[in-house]
């Protein structure tokens, strides 16, 4: 017997973080951080890495939409969390846990994950893009890793799955080089699902976790967790990324980098700060 979804006990667990049950068997989760681009703060890094546990254990969820609030998916990490990460080794190695987290616990959810991509999508946030299980973008969405730029290893999630989806060379391109796509781009490299009007992302997203909730529960989340094993071989690949990019927060491009954004400027690392 189905029982609804409990989207306030959610909210509880999980402040920095909004949740709606839109329709029976479908968890709608909102990255919320409007003024900043929806940039995900030390409390939302650490309920991104978390919530996907409970999502998995929980018998009300048959499916989840993830999306951010307005018009942008997430534009990352803020700055405050990057620059706490580069001057305190305890905020470091607690954000580095929690960075594993967020991909293997998402790669571990039983349960079919839909992100609906619009605007910026950056970093932290990205990564939830593109390891859902169906990622469905605007064809002007901005998808970019932005590691490189700010004078770290593309660590986060990039290593584990970009070279499954759109090819070595194609990743290599886009990570190296700090290269933005477009939505649209995306879907033709293979990087995302399905790219549609930015007006009708919300809908086509919603139809697919429609589609997923109505499914055989057994034959969905098997199927991902097979699927997902092909991620799980590439595990040390992303953990040896992810211990690099953390390397680099202690190394002097990292404050050239950050120096830069906060600016708007073009990073200097000839010269660093």
């Amino acid at each position: 017997m189905n029982t609804a979804i409990d989207a306030a006990r959610y909210a509880r667990d999980f402040p920095s973080l909004q949740f709606l049950a839109p329709e029976p068997g479908i968890l709608e989760l909102v990255i919320s951080n409007e003024r900043h681009v929806n940039a995900a703060t030390e409390s939302m890094h650490r309920d991104l890495a978390q919530v996907w546990r409970s999502i998995d254990t929980d018998d009300a969820v048959r499916a989840v939409l993830v999306r951010g609030a307005g018009a942008n998916f997430s534009s990352g990490g803020d700055f405050d969390m990057i620059d706490r990460m580069i001057n305190d080794e305890a905020t470091l190695i607690r954000v580095w846990k929690e960075a594993s987290d967020l991909v293997y616990n998402l790669i571990n959810c039983s349960k079919p994950v839909v992100s609906a991509i619009r605007g910026s999508a950056v970093g932290a946030g990205l990564a939830i893009a593109l390891l859902a299980d169906v990622s469905i973008a605007a064809d002007n969405a901005r998808i970019l890793d932005g590691h490189t730029r700010l004078g770290v290893a593309a660590g986060d999630h990039a290593v584990i799955i970009w070279p499954l989806l759109c090819g070595l060379a194609k990743a290599r391109y886009h990570l190296l080089t700090n290269k933005p796509l477009s939505g649209a781009e995306a879907e033709r490299i293979g990087l995302i699902a399905v790219a549609v009007a930015d007006g009708e992302v919300l809908e086509r997203a919603f139809d697919v976790a429609r589609t997923l909730a109505a499914s055989s529960t057994t034959a969905v989340r098997w199927t991902k967790h097979a699927l997902n094993n092909w991620l799980r071989l590439a595990g040390p690949s992303f953990d040896t990324s992810l211990a690099l990019e953390f390397l680099g927060f202690k190394m002097a491009d990292v404050r050239e980098g950050l120096a830069a954004a906060r600016a708007k400027r073009r990073p200097d690392f000839e010269r660093g700060e």
